[in-house]
Parts: C-alpha cells; sequence; structure tokens
C-alpha cells in the first residue's frame, strides 16, 4: 500500500466541513481512500452509487435516500446522481455538523453551477491524482522546497531520459502498474472505453460524442503544447464551440488538465492560449502508441512525455503543499517557461523541462529574463534535466535531476 498525500488533507477537511468531496479520475483510488478513512474512524455507512440498485433508489428519491443513511457516511461516486449533492445540502443546512458526508466522484462537481451554488461554504474539493512519484518513494513537497529557495540537493542521480523511461511509461495508475506490455496496453484501452462511454454520456447532454476518442488523440500528440481550438475543429470535422466542449468534458473526467497562461503584462506578445497536458504519462503514451524504448529515442516523443512528466508530478504535490499555488504556462514571443507556479501573495517560481543531461546556458535565458522581470517575488528558477546533481546556475537559479522531484 502506498500512503497517499490526500489522507491528511481529508482528515483535516472532515473535522470541521460538513461535505468533504474526493473527486479524480477513474481508478485512482478514491473508494480505497475513502474506505480506509471510514475503517480508520469508525465509519460504518459506506454505500456506492455503482451498484445499480442503491443508484436506482437515489435517483428515483434523493430527498429519501440521503434521510435514510446515518451520519458520518461514505457515497462512492456520488456523480451517478448528482440530486443526492442538492439533497446534502438541505441535511447539512438543517445539522451543520462537521465531517456529516463523505463523497467521491469521477467527475469534478464544481462544473455542475447548480450543484456548485447549492454547495458553495458547505463542501470541501480533494482532488486525487495518479500516483505521483513522491508518494512512490516517500518524497517530500518539492513546491513547498521552490517558494522557500532551496530546491532539494541531489549528487548522485540516474543520467539520461532513458533511465527514466521506466517510470514515465509506467504513469501512477495503481493498477496499471502492475502490469506491463499488452497487458497494460489492454488495461489502459478499457479504462478509456469505460470512462468515455459512461462518465462522459452520463455528463453529456449531447447526443453524438464519436469525435471525443479522437480528440483524445490528437491532445495526446500535442500534450504539453499549446491548444489551438480552431486546428482541432478542422482535423475533426465539427465546430470550434464543439470542441471546446469536449475539451471541458474531458477535464471534467480527469483525462486531460488545462493549464492557463500566465499573464504578468510584461511584454505585449504574450500568448494566451492554454497548454494541454495529459494528466497521466503511461495514458499518454498508450494514445500515442509509443512504448519506453521510444521515450530516449523518438524527438516526437521524448519532449511531450517528460515535461508533461514533469508537470503534472508538481501540480499533483500543490494541493498538499503549505502555501496556496496556482500553475501557469508562459510565452511571450520566443520565450517561454513550462510552468509557473503563483502564491496568492504573488511570489513565483519558474521551472524549464530539459530532456538534457548538461543544462545550457540558453536553458536558462528565459528564467533570468523572469527573474529580473519580478524582482523578489521571484524565488527559484528550476531547470528540471536529466543530469546527476543539482548545480546552481546563478542567483536564485538551479538545475536540478528529475529525481529531485521526489528526493
Amino acid at each position: 500500500m502506498v500512503a497517499r498525500w490526500a489522507s491528511s488533507l481529508v482528515n483535516e477537511a472532515m473535522e470541521d466541513t460538513r461535505v468533504v468531496f474526493v473527486m479524480g479520475a477513474r481508478q485512482v483510488g478514491k473508494s480505497t481512500l475513502v474506505a480506509d478513512h471510514a475503517r480508520e474512524h469508525g465509519i460504518s455507512a459506506v454505500v456506492t452509487l455503482d451498484d445499480k440498485v442503491v443508484r436506482d433508489a437515489a435517483r428515483s428519491d434523493p430527498t429519501g435516500f440521503v434521510a435514510g443513511l446515518p451520519r458520518p457516511c461514505v457515497i462512492d461516486e456520488v456523480q451517478r446522481a448528482p440530486d443526492v449533492l442538492l439533497a446534502i445540502k438541505e441535511t447539512v443546512d438543517r445539522d451543520p455538523r462537521p465531517g456529516s458526508y463523505l463523497l467521491t466522484g469521477s467527475s469534478n462537481v464544481r462544473t455542475n453551477r447548480r450543484v456548485k451554488d447549492a454547495l458553495t461554504g458547505r463542501m470541501e474539493t480533494i482532488t486525487l491524482w495518479p500516483l505521483a512519484q513522491g508518494e512512490i518513494h516517500h518524497g517530500r513537497n518539492v513546491v513547498d522546497a521552490f517558494l522557500e529557495g532551496t530546491p532539494p540537493v541531489v549528487t548522485d542521480a540516474i543520467i539520461g531520459v532513458d533511465a527514466y523511461a521506466g517510470a514515465l511509461a509506467g504513469g501512477g495508475f495503481p493498477e496499471a502498474l502492475t502490469r506491463s506490455g499488452r497487458r497494460r496496453d489492454r488495461w489502459y484501452q478499457n479504462y478509456i472505453d469505460t470512462t468515455l462511454d459512461r462518465d462522459l454520456r452520463d455528463l453529456s447532454d449531447a447526443a453524438k460524442l464519436d469525435a471525443v476518442p479522437h480528440l483524445l488523440r490528437l491532445l495526446a500528440a500535442q500534450s504539453a503544447g499549446l491548444v489551438n481550438y480552431a486546428t482541432l475543429a478542422g482535423h475533426l470535422g465539427v465546430s470550434a464551440t464543439t470542441v471546446t466542449a469536449y475539451i471541458e468534458l474531458l477535464e471534467t473526467v480527469f483525462m486531460i488538465r488545462r493549464l492557463p497562461a500566465w499573464r504578468p503584462g510584461l511584454v505585449a506578445r504574450e500568448v494566451h492560449a492554454p497548454k494541454v497536458h495529459i494528466v497521466d504519462t503511461g495514458l499518454l503514451m498508450h494514445l500515442l502508441g509509443a512504448d519506453e524504448t521510444r521515450i530516449g529515442r523518438d524527438d516526437q516523443v521524448t519532449g511531450k512525455a517528460l515535461e508533461t512528466f514533469v508537470a503534472m508530478e508538481i501540480i499533483k504535490q500543490i494541493e498538499s503543499a503549505r502555501t496556496d499555488v496556482r500553475p501557469y504556462h508562459y510565452r511571450a514571443g520566443r520565450d517561454e517557461v513550462d510552468l509557473v507556479l503563483e502564491t496568492r501573495a504573488g511570489d513565483i517560481v519558474g521551472v524549464e523541462v530539459k530532456a538534457s543531461a548538461t543544462p545550457s546556458a540558453a536553458d536558462r535565458r528565459c528564467l533570468e529574463k523572469l527573474r529580473d522581470a519580478a524582482g523578489s517575488r521571484f524565488k527559484a528558477g528550476v531547470i528540471v534535466y536529466t543530469g546527476r546533481q543539482t548545480v546552481p546556475q546563478g542567483d536564485r537559479l538551479w538545475a536540478m535531476p528529475v529525481s529531485g522531484l521526489w528526493a
């Protein structure tokens, strides 16, 4: 068993919040996480809406269904009967004791305006991502370290992209990590089919979602790249509005993660389009039809796989960081910073991802510009590379091996 960072977040939230919602992709371990919490805290009422009998009861009479449950209780896959959330709102308004409901769902309920408005101030949401390498290797939170200006000091890392190919190809879905080769591919295909066929149709009123699998493959081909809705629409033969709606659906079920553009107002030619990442590099490799041998040999795979891996490893750590941080990317003209982390106080960290095992002056040029423009708000610039050790690169700049993300 791997200890999940989200466990402590759930424990804290149940102490002072009426409803706690653990959301994330299918098969990331949400049910296991809440079942463990229920067992450790003596919660006997655990129901799942994946069970048809339970789901039918919840859909036909959500108010009666909720009224019949003792508190505290766990409701798994609650997105399959969303009106249950409105019934929960009525219950916790009458009796606002904390820790009443621990919910899970494979879609982001915050995108449902009716539910979001009903549960504002009553519910805390916690995102559970596929396993991070930091969870697997019991590492510390590098987001906190970056903001403190103390990136992990690594002295003897494995060298080269090939050394990380296994981690990139394996991804972070617990079940997929137990498999390899053809059996892992079959698992990912089943995962995609189930998510697109069931979850998207539960969420969308669209009668025709046939273009979504093709769209997902197109997004995989440009993972870590800018989203161009018009170009995607041309490839699919649908409108840009339809593409936007489908991308929002894919993000709602945690298959992709859009990274918004950072807008510091530094120059006039800033690019405001978001980047897109497939949320898991194992899933990305499956969608690309590639195996781990191509990660270090195929330039069409290497860059997008490594940048997606690094970005998602950091994003997975943000929720458990001590400081509230939001992730962005930045591009202006030919200048680009792969990941910009910004706190509410305006402090920033820049992260560049390079497949090289030797950092160069060119690799730090954009970070230097960002540092000089931001002044004291700039806390660290980190070049994540495939070399052996953490190396200072100038004022508040470092090159850090990929393994420093879980050192």
